[in-house]
């Protein structure tokens, strides 16, 4: 294992020290974002008409969604409620070599995805790891979303951009991208 750099060739991905205040940071603000957008559009726009944000391209649109994306799984809730709380407790541990910057950001974001839909499952009808989670951002022809599938995809897209550039948890470079 590498330590933790400061070189500029890092692209200030790490400082020195853990990143663990960003990580959580970022997963709380993305969980709030969520959260408050789900009690807002419930209690506004639930039982009512979409609202059109570009035409019909771009609708909020309340539903309730008892499975994964795009409504794959509806029988099958609980894993859903368990792989979230697994992915909460990967992030918790793999927090202990956090020293990078994007790594924080990414993880915070998938994170707090994770526990916005956690909520939901745990708290909305019919409750008890079974609940369904509140989607409300419709695109036509792709899909009905929520804030916190936003914060889990560009997550998982960031991730992605960290490992092709090599940038490991601890903030230094894999061999491979140096």
């Amino acid at each position: 294992m590498s330590e933790p750099s400061d070189a500029a060739g890092d692209a200030g991905i790490s400082g020195g020290r853990r990143r663990i205040p960003l990580l959580l940071a970022v997963a709380g603000l993305s969980y709030l974002i969520d959260l408050g957008s789900k009690l807002a559009v419930v209690a506004g726009l639930e039982n009512r008409p979409a609202v059109q944000v570009i035409g019909t391209w771009l609708e909020l649109r309340v539903m309730r969604n008892p499975g994964a994306a795009f409504g794959i799984g509806e029988a099958t809730t609980v894993v859903f409620t368990l792989i979230a709380a697994a992915v909460a407790v990967v992030i918790a541990r793999l927090a202990r070599k956090l020293y990078s910057t994007p790594w924080a950001i990414a993880l915070g974001l998938l994170l707090g995805g994770a526990l916005g839909n956690l909520t939901d499952r745990l708290f909305r009808t019919p409750g008890g790891l079974r609940g369904a989670v509140v989607d409300f951002i419709a695109v036509r022809g792709f899909s009905v979303m929520n804030l916190a599938d936003w914060a889990i995809s560009c997550g998982g897209v960031l991730i992605v951009f960290c490992t092709l550039r090599g940038w490991e948890l601890d903030g230094a470079r894999s061999a491979k991208a140096a």
